[in-house]
């Protein structure tokens, strides 16, 4: 596959470093690291446990700062805007799910994907009706009033993905995503969540260590000493 230009791309990052202090000794995390994703393109992030994936992910995000380098979302410079910035480009801009899914505990399955999107400022009838198109589109239609102590681990990350693809962001990132499910699970969430990201038109991150999962993506990219390749 070609490697999308900065014209193009939905996300490139440039020169992209992280490092920490940590008892009187600096960390480096991420090097240098460059990468462009283009629309509707998947791309997995592979690499063990403590190489830097998740640190990647949230800078990427714009969850968290202290690092240098360009991050450019959706053609806009990213990495250099304020809080109400950063607030603003994850908002319209991106979507993300987390190894657990983080839903809020009162709220049934539909109330959790209808949320965000009124926080962006649509109508409650609007929002209802995506939240039931995601969610029935995943197989859960007989879930929606369900709050998440009464789904299984594979539907409360089916939330999740429905959630995170509620406002069309134009990234998705996902930060191990099945890495709370047992294979089999697994196996069923990933396939479900490639076919939702590729059918709204999103591209995607997906960090993962797992190189079965990783093969069904578009591309491979890894990252070893705070560099991919």
């Amino acid at each position: 596959m070609c490697i999308p230009t900065i014209g193009d791309a939905v996300l490139h990052v440039t020169d992209l470093k992280r490092s920490y202090e940590q008892g009187g000794q600096t960390i480096h995390v991420l090097r240098g690291v460059n990468l462009s994703v283009a629309p509707g393109e998947i791309v997995a992030l592979l690499g063990p446990s403590g190489s830097g994936k998740s640190t990647m992910l949230q800078a990427i995000g714009l969850l968290e700062g202290g690092f240098d380098g360009s991050i450019r979302i959706a053609g806009e410079e990213a990495a250099r805007l304020d809080n109400d910035g950063r607030t603003r480009v994850r908002r319209e801009s991106l979507g993300f799910v987390y190894q657990f899914h983080h839903l809020l505990p009162d709220f049934t399955a539909e109330e959790n994907v209808v949320l965000p999107q009124m926080v962006r400022g649509a109508a409650r009838a609007d929002a209802d009706a995506r939240a039931k198109s995601l969610l029935t589109t995943l197989g859960l239609s007989h879930r929606l009033d369900h709050r998440p102590s009464k789904l299984s681990g594979g539907e409360q990350q089916r939330v999740a993905v429905a959630r995170a693809l509620a406002n069309r962001p134009a990234l998705v990132l996902a930060d191990e995503p099945t890495g709370n499910l047992d294979e089999a699970t697994a196996d069923v969430v990933l396939v479900e969540f490639l076919r939702l990201v590729r059918g709204e038109g999103s591209a995607a991150v997906v960090a993962t260590h797992n190189e079965r999962l990783a093969a069904r993506m578009d591309r491979v990219v890894r990252l070893h000493d705070g560099v991919l390749a």
